[in-house]
């Protein structure tokens, strides 16, 4: 079931802004990737965002310079940062984390549940 906690969905006018929350029930070891996949119905998961355990971030060319990705290690919370916020960026958006449980070893992944972002006027 859900293993990644996510808040922060709603309902936000266009050029509105959002921060969405991604907490672990604790620290993860050895974390590859950190990524945001939103989804709209009858499509597959899109990919937005990504940060490697270094800090470097990668974006889609539709959020690059809207969306950013930062962490909090103190509360096991990633966040997505989305300002001026577009229609085309409704979805629902679930978190990813990519890690190791023993360095070298096979990558495993956690998800959440998903958080709806639905931007309207």
């Amino acid at each position: 079931q859900v293993q990644l906690v996510e808040s922060g969905g709603g309902l936000v006018q266009p050029g509105g802004s959002l921060t969405l929350s991604c907490t672990a029930p604790g620290t993860i070891p050895f974390i590859n990737t950190m990524a945001w996949y939103p989804q709209v119905p009858e499509k597959q998961l899109e990919w937005v965002a990504s940060r490697v355990s270094g800090g470097a971030t990668n974006y889609a060319d539709s959020v690059q310079g809207r969306f950013a990705i930062s962490v909090d290690n103190t509360k096991n919370t990633v966040y997505l940062q989305m300002i001026n916020l577009k229609p085309e960026d409704t979805a629902v958006y679930y978190c990813n984390i990519g890690y190791r449980p023993r360095p070298g070893g096979p990558i495993r992944s956690i998800w959440g549940q998903g958080t709806q972002v639905t931007v309207s006027s």
